[in-house]
């Protein structure tokens, strides 16, 4: 496989196993969860969450924002999500509109590492080097950010539909946040096993184009 053979969403499958792409599969998810995380983390804390102790949100360790469903959500579809970000609402001025604002920063800090791994391949190119991980940064990145748009709970717009609800349906708010990320995850895993890819004529060529902008 060339450095430019990287298929875009990136699926592990039978034609994707060498070792060389599962290593840099696994480091591009690394370090997508950890800026998705860590952009949350800052959002929350600049529109008014202030933590005296930040240990548990700018620590910079990926382990610490891994999330399982996330992780299995990556293996199986491509995309996932970190670890949920706590965050207190009734510190917010605006609570529902700033958390919008919060959970969809992640998937923005996704398009800018993007973007900034991009040029870390043209430099590469220029000077003959391999860019395949950052080719594949690129790739993981632009695909959680694209499919951060689904509108299922932890992606960023399934905490929109959350957050629109009325207050009345507290209790469906609860249910939905706490089962939709199972939903979606044996969704996928069903779907792989009967060799289907969901939703890819959907927002595959959106993420190709951006893709494709970027590394050229």
């Amino acid at each position: 496989m060339s450095n430019s053979d990287w298929p875009v969403p990136f699926l592990l499958s039978s034609q994707t196993l060498q070792i060389d792409a599962v290593v840099t599969f696994c480091v591009a998810i690394l370090v997508t969860t950890m800026i998705n995380a860590e952009a949350q983390a800052f959002a929350a804390t600049f529109l008014g969450d202030y933590r005296q102790d930040t240990k548990d949100r700018f620590n910079f360790n990926v382990f610490l924002h891994l999330d399982i469903l996330g992780i299995i959500c990556y293996l199986a579809g491509g995309f996932g999500w970190p670890r949920m970000v706590d965050v207190d609402t009734k510190r917010f001025k605006h609570p529902r509109a700033y958390l919008v604002i919060t959970r969809c920063v992640g998937p923005l800090a996704n398009l800018l590492l993007a973007g900034i791994a991009g040029s870390l391949v043209m430099i590469m190119r220029k000077f003959e080097y391999d860019p395949r991980v950052f080719l594949l940064i690129v790739g993981v990145n632009i695909t959680t950010a694209v499919y951060n748009l689904l509108p299922i709970p932890p992606l960023a717009g399934g905490v929109l539909v959350s957050s629109l609800l009325p207050q009345g349906m507290d209790r469906v708010r609860r249910w939905f946040n706490l089962i939709a990320p199972y939903l979606l995850v044996a969704f996928l895993l069903e779907e792989r096993m009967r060799g289907k890819i969901p939703l890819r004529g959907f927002l595959d060529p959106v993420i190709i184009a951006i893709y494709q902008y970027i590394i050229k």
